[in-house]
């Protein structure tokens, strides 16, 4: 995706399929390093939001490689991944069964699993009231969301390092392990995040209660739950 407007619709959910099945194999590495590994504390954090009982039948959308499958399946979990990049699933590492899906069109039953989670894809579906939607119906009340993002630092002045880092050194490394051209998105793409509040007043509106954002390692992500009502 090369600088200019960002895709939307269709068209961004085509270029974002593309982009994930060309980084697939360098994806994992990729994420440790410019994440300096923090990437495994914040998806055990998401898992511990769901408060899971053993034998919960979780979602995975967007599920990539795998990392959140594996960290369901340690806490007794039982995982389904969900993902439309077919270079992704490829590349998995988990013993979950794996779904090559649209997640705004879910192959699932309506109120049919405990849990569902994400990891850093809210900013690449075409329509983030849809997916609230979907969520919420496959759902069975009471059931819990985790949907982990990218964030902004409320202070300045880790605000100010943030964007150095993300904006100039995250594409730096992208470029030289995998690919430039995706990895100068990726930090673009933050622009598709609406604010803060109106994503919580999305999962009210899908059905959702108890809608809450945690901040993780100072604002550099956060945590979205919610509970199916």
């Amino acid at each position: 995706m090369r600088d200019g407007p960002l895709p939307r619709g269709e068209e961004k959910a085509r270029a974002v399929r593309r982009m994930f099945d060309q980084i697939a194999p360098r994806y994992d590495l990729v994420n440790r390093i410019m994440t300096f590994g923090l990437d495994v504390r914040w998806r055990r954090r998401t898992v511990a939001s769901l408060s899971l009982v053993p034998g919960a039948r979780v979602l995975d959308l967007a599920c990539g490689t795998g990392d959140l499958c594996r960290e369901l399946a340690r806490a007794g979990a039982r995982p389904i991944g969900v993902d439309f990049a077919w270079g992704m699933l490829a590349r998995a590492r988990t013993r979950a069964p794996l779904v090559q899906a649209d997640i705004l069109r879910l192959p699932v039953d309506d109120a049919r699993v405990d849990g569902i989670t994400c990891g850093f894809a809210l900013r690449n579906v075409a329509d983030l009231e849809t997916l609230f939607a979907e969520c919420a119906r496959v759902l069975r009340p009471g059931g819990r969301v985790a949907l982990l993002e990218v964030s902004e630092p409320s202070r300045a002045l880790l605000r100010r390092g943030h964007s150095f880092y993300f904006n100039k050194v995250v594409p730096a490394i992208g470029g030289a392990l995998s690919d430039r051209e995706a990895y100068r998105y990726l930090p673009r793409s933050v622009v598709y995040l609406p604010p803060p509040g109106e994503m919580l007043a999305m999962l009210e509106r899908a059905g959702f209660t108890g809608g809450a954002r945690e901040q993780l390692s100072g604002g550099l992500v956060q945590l979205l739950t919610g509970t199916r009502a």
